[in-house]
């Protein structure tokens, strides 16, 4: 078995995830760059100082997915982390993704299904299917942590306030899955919580990537602060949780 811990961070090749790759790999562990495009995986894995390889990972295709599994079980052995961070804003045109491009995309009144189908299908369905196929190498290692990469706007508590600065952005394809993340995210801690392997979802807040056409008034690093905060928990640290690196936000 590979002497190293591992992690796997997908969605890895651009922002948020190419931060906590890198904060990973700079903490000794092996960090595997999933990435739709095997070029730009490739291209990103270089730009990390350590131990980092590319893994061709798209979350909506299950033959990506059982061959990302079995290489790692093959040349690894096992799974230390899993952060699931791949994700998308809306379901139109990917050169627009502004907040009202996200807002316009999910208004109930005129969004598409197709677009919140793909929107639920990379955001949701995409990290439960990553998850049930890294489930047998994180409970090979010795305390396996999944990290889901949720959105404060998912908080049902805060959108219904009428106060919060972001109320209506969701609309009814971003949010929704990101709360839907949320219960997936209880979901697999409420199943895990015997075993070792600890389960939380991360909000990193407004970060300027190109999932909001880089509106966002954080950096990737403060954006990256709370997955890897989580990602590297020890064995009192919780599970079940949503947070961001200011603590708990509510469900």
């Amino acid at each position: 078995m590979h002497d190293k811990f591992v992690a796997l961070v997908t969605g890895a090749n651009k922002g948020i995830g190419l931060q906590i790759a890198r904060e990973l790999a700079a903490r000794g562990y092996t960090v595997l760059v999933g990435a739709r495009d095997r070029a730009r995986g490739e291209a990103a894995a270089k730009q990390i100082t350590g131990d980092a390889r590319s893994l061709v990972l798209d979350v909506t295709d299950a033959a990506t997915i059982a061959t990302a599994a079995a290489w790692i079980q093959r040349e690894l052995g096992r799974l230390d982390v899993l952060v699931n961070n791949a994700g998308i804003a809306h379901g139109g045109a990917a050169g627009d993704a502004s907040l009202a491009a996200i807002t316009r995309s999910g208004a109930p009144s005129v969004a598409s299904l197709a677009d919140v189908r793909a929107v639920f299908e990379t955001n949701v369905f995409g990290v439960i299917a990553v998850t049930q196929a890294m489930l047998p190498l994180l409970r090979a290692a010795p305390a396996g942590r999944i990290v889901n990469v949720s959105s404060g706007i998912g908080s049902l508590t805060s959108i219904s306030d009428p106060a919060y600065p972001f109320r209506g952005v969701g609309g009814v394809a971003y949010g929704p899955s990101k709360s839907a993340l949320n219960a997936v995210t209880i979901a697999f801690a409420q199943e895990l919580a015997d075993t070792p392997i600890k389960v939380n979802a991360a909000c990193p807040g407004y970060t300027a990537t190109d999932l909001n056409a880089h509106s966002g008034p954080r950096s990737v690093v403060e954006g990256a602060r709370e997955p890897v905060r989580l990602a590297l928990l020890g064995p009192d640290g919780p599970t079940g949780t949503f947070s961001n690196d200011d603590g708990p936000i509510p469900w």
